[in-house]
């Protein structure tokens, strides 16, 4: 008598946690803290998980996910991140799911159904997608392992990238009886508890990884020259580079630039097609190109560990953005470079980008209204509609400067009135419009038509209701065909009326979350909006602090500013180095050092100041053969 096959769910629970990672992700231990950030999920108490970039933030809920009964509600704003991690988990044999924008009503009722009843352990939503009267309707028959947070700093409004559609989240904890993961890799003090609040921690629990990056070295340089000094630092370090500016134009500029003088560079943006952003992606990821020249839209779920170098070639709007993006250098462990280029025009670019990122409240209600004028929608209606949005045309349409037009709709979906999501990809949508019975009896100009057909029946349901997604590139390789002659065969027939065809796309778009107000009823917190302006003041300053520095190191000035208060000087960035290199700098550094510790080794001050410094040793001595700092401990 042959045994009942034994269930993932029933052979997962019967593993430890280091059974699980070492099973599906060949690890043969965990990372600092993520075993504790395990332990205090699977004993059911909520917990506030921050990690750096790069410190494993998946592993903390997909361990604790395969371990437990049920689905894990994985809630991210970042839907290539949320592909990605779909794609890796189904990759390893889990059972994945993901609900985001752009997908139509039936397309999310087939995920949600599945989620509820096909054996999948995740499901990822985007915020927005929470207060669908849909998704509500699937929550009493989801049984939900955990409430997973990703990017938590956005239900925060002192954070630097709140996102109102978050604030749905502590209303979801009445319906849904699951402890919460909520994991960040920027949060100050306050963020911090601010995030425990909102996500109503009945007890606040937060575990937080050292931030040090040991072999990551910041330098910060005041230039007029930052061509120059962006060629040599390509040219000088060897390895993978990174180079992040404000817009897409510049991106294109410095990759011209740097290619004349002989880097293997090229650049991305969210405005390229995903076919171009993803060859360029791989093209650097593989080592064909050395250097990206890139906007704040490259990097994102991409872990390549031999980044030598980052470069910022403007200033960053936050030290939360700037660390993020830094922290994508050296992930091996190898020494790697984090440099900060700047001058007095960008402070005074910063200052100003204030004023422009906060317009008047009148004109960001009128702003609202000339949105439902462009789009023709009365007043009274509109509540769910997403649309394709071009901001150049709709700034011509009304004689609008854009900058002031673009924040003003941000500002909106920061009120919760629409979410506006910019350069989008949008799928490519087949329907089927002749019956099932008389397709066969058509007459179709081009044979290949025939088994592309058969292709889309076997991989898609419900293509003779409505347009549904198709993946271009798994229809092409399943066809025998490559994508160009896909499109064009799905065109053909398209114009012999045999189907509906709507191309992909890539676009901006809103989402529209209720009816159009009237003038005058539209909620525009003026105490909301003093708070906004005045944290952005805040983060913005604390920026100029940063590279305005002379005497702290850059390494325990970040660290202090993110809640880490045990720190040591790293030795090796701009500020450290300078010290090193003057012996009477040194003497009061060692003292302010050793003063704020009971007890120290010469290990300790090797590590704190570096070991490259001849005068260390000797300056040490000095200062205790004159009894101005106790002997080290031995």
């Amino acid at each position: 008598m042959q045994s009942k096959p034994v269930s993932f769910a029933e052979k997962c629970k019967k593993m430890t946690p280091q059974e699980v990672l070492k099973t599906y992700w060949g690890h043969e231990s965990f990372r600092p803290m993520q075993e504790e950030i395990i332990g205090e999920a699977l004993a059911g108490r909520d917990v506030l998980a921050i990690l750096p970039t790069g410190g494993g933030k998946s592993v903390c809920f997909q361990v604790p996910a395969l371990l437990r009964d049920g689905i894990a509600l994985v809630i991210t704003p970042l839907i290539a991140l949320m592909k990605d991690q779909v794609r890796n988990l189904e990759a390893r044999g889990i059972r994945a799911i993901a609900v985001h924008a752009g997908m139509n009503r039936r397309e999310v009722d087939l995920a949600l159904n599945n989620a509820a009843y096909g054996g999948y352990k995740f499901l990822y939503l985007s915020p927005e997608r929470l207060s669908t009267p849909l998704f509500q309707s699937y929550l009493s028959v989801l049984d939900v392992s955990f409430i997973v947070v990703d990017e938590a700093h956005c239900i925060s409004q002192w954070g630097y990238d709140f996102r109102p559609e978050y604030l749905q989240i502590g209303e979801l904890r009445g319906r849904v009886d699951a402890p919460v993961i909520a994991l960040t890799a920027t949060a100050t003090p306050a963020v911090a508890d601010d995030i425990m609040d909102r996500l109503h921690f009945p007890e606040k629990n937060l575990l937080r990884s050292g931030f040090e990056r040991p072999n990551l070295s910041y330098i910060v340089r005041r230039t007029e020259d930052k061509l120059g000094q962006l060629l040599a630092i390509c040219n000088g370090v060897s390895g993978s580079g990174i180079v992040y500016v404000r817009n897409r134009k510049k991106t294109e500029e410095l990759a011209a630039f740097l290619r004349q003088g002989g880097v293997s560079v090229s650049s991305y943006h969210a405005g390229l097609g995903a076919v171009t952003r993803t060859l360029r992606q791989e093209d650097w990821q593989t080592g064909r190109i050395r250097v990206m020249v890139c906007t704040n839209a490259f990097g994102m779920g991409i872990d390549k560990p031999d980044v030598r170098f980052v470069v910022h070639a403007d200033l960053p709007d936050s030290l939360e953005a700037y660390f993020q993006e830094a922290g994508r250098g050296g992930r091996d462990g190898l020494r790697s470079y984090a440099v900060l280029l700047w001058n007095a025009i960008d402070l005074r670019r910063l200052r100003q980008i204030e004023t422009v990122s906060f317009p008047s409240l009148e004109y960001i209600e009128d702003i609202y209204q000339k949105v439902h004028l462009f789009f023709e929608i009365p007043y009274d209606a509109g509540i769910g509609r997403q649309l394709k949005f071009n901001l150049e045309e709709f700034c011509a349409r009304f004689h609008l400067q854009r900058a002031a037009a673009f924040y003003a709709i941000r500002y909106i979906g920061r009120e919760g009135h629409w979410t506006y999501t910019e350069d989008m990809d949008i799928q490519t949508r087949v329907q089927i419009t002749v019956d099932r019975a008389g397709l066969y009896g058509i007459d179709l100009p081009d044979p290949r038509m025939v088994p592309l057909l058969e292709t889309l029946m076997r991989s898609y349901t419900g293509l003779f209701s409505f347009p549904v997604s198709v993946d271009e590139e798994a229809v092409a390789r399943r066809t025998g065909i490559t994508v160009p002659e896909l499109r064009q065969l799905l065109y053909g027939l398209g114009i012999n009326h045999v189907i509906k065809y709507i191309p992909a796309d890539h676009a901006d778009v809103l989402y529209l979350q209720h009816d159009r107000l009237h003038p005058g009823n539209v909620q525009l917190s003026p105490q909301r909006y003093q708070l906004l302006r005045s944290t952005y003041r805040e983060r913005v300053q604390a920026m100029e602090d940063y590279v305005q520095e002379t005497d702290e190191c850059r390494s325990r000035f970040l660290l202090r500013y993110f809640g880490q208060t045990e720190t040591v000087d790293c030795g090796h960035c701009d500020i450290c180095r300078e010290s090193a290199a003057n012996p009477k700098d040194l003497a009061g550094r060692l003292k302010d050092f050793i003063h704020g510790h009971e007890e120290y080794t010469l290990q300790d001050i090797r590590t704190a100041f570096g070991p490259e410094s001849p005068d260390l040793l000797d300056t040490l001595r000095s200062l205790i053969d004159r009894g101005e700092v106790p002997p080290y401990r031995l």
